[in-house]
């Protein structure tokens, strides 16, 4: 998929030698912009940030002169014009930016009628204490960040033959009461269906959670995070480095579900977007060098 140049307008608000281009020229709320930046110089360090969150950014294959980054909009961002910032420098010390201003507009979003079990809507104090443990526990993974890439090209769909998810950012009124909207997307198939890792990463957790059941969740680099929830079977434990295709575990009904089905979710930099965009929008990205070990540590 081949990005959209920004407007001119906004093009020129970059160092001389330095083009920024977007996959779009605006976003929504719960969508994923792919950025691209090219230097006539080759770049050395290479930083973005959008309103304080940091966008994550790589090398283009071995091309030092070329990076590219993934701008996450949560699903609950406020509508408004956001600047994004990308600063660096070249490698002979001279210093380059670009910022532009991206419109964030507000999603379509269809509400649904749910009826699930009294406990998931009404829990008891002990549920309530535990579902608000694994909450934060879930912050403090997508809090961290691994600061190098960990995938080798292009995401798949985790589930072999589907090609669509559906109910991403639904707003759902579960027994009559208001949900939170819906972080994932759901992807259709029966229990016992095996799942597969999206791309190459770490398991960051894989356990029974109150609300998503059976969970794993995959630390790709970069504070990109893939979620896996409702299975059946988890078939990997915390610490593996899983290659892109690895079974991780097979569809099920855990958790608060009507039916089974593989509740997948995308985390950028915190932020919740739709994983289908993933996949469109990295489906040409270049595989990575040869990785070296490295001793570096996980920043928070």
């Amino acid at each position: 998929m081949a990005p959209a140049e920004v407007l001119a307008d906004n093009a020129r608000t970059c160092t001389a030698g330095t083009t920024l281009r977007l996959s779009a020229p605006e976003a929504s709320q719960g969508s994923l912009l792919l950025i691209e930046l090219k230097s006539a110089k080759p770049l050395a360090g290479v930083q973005g940030d959008w309103g304080g969150r940091t966008v994550p950014m790589w090398r283009e294959g071995t091309d030092e002169a070329k990076r590219r980054g993934l701008l996450g909009v949560d699903l609950e961002k406020a509508p408004g014009e956001y600047e994004l910032k990308i600063t660096g420098e070249t490698a002979s010390g001279e210093k380059m930016s670009c910022s532009v201003k991206v419109p964030v507009r507000q999603g379509r979003f269809a509400t649904e009628r749910l009826q699930v079990g009294k406990e998931f809507v009404e829990p008891s104090p002990e549920q309530v204490k535990r579902a608000n443990e694994e909450r934060q526990k879930l912050r403090d993974i997508f809090d961290s960040a691994t600061p190098e890439r960990l995938w080798d090209g292009p995401f798949r769909i985790p589930l072999d033959g589907v090609t669509t998810g559906s109910n991403f950012g639904k707003r759902r009124i579960l027994n009559g009461n208001p949900g939170s909207p819906h972080g994932g997307a759901d992807l259709p198939g029966v229990t016992g269906t095996t799942v597969h890792a999206a791309q190459r990463g770490k398991v960051a957790l894989a356990e029974e959670l109150f609300f998503s059941g059976n969970t794993v969740v995959l630390d790709h680099g970069l504070g990109i995070y893939t979620f896996y929830g409702h299975l059946s079977e988890i078939d990997v434990k915390a610490g593996d480095v899983l290659e892109a295709g690895t079974v991780l575990g097979k569809v099920g009904a855990t958790g608060r579900v009507t039916g089974p089905h593989l509740h997948w979710g995308l985390t950028v930099e915190r932020a919740r977007v739709n994983p289908m965009l993933l996949v469109k929008l990295l489906v040409n990205s270049p595989e990575v060098p040869p990785r070296k070990k490295s001793s570096k540590r996980r920043t928070r």
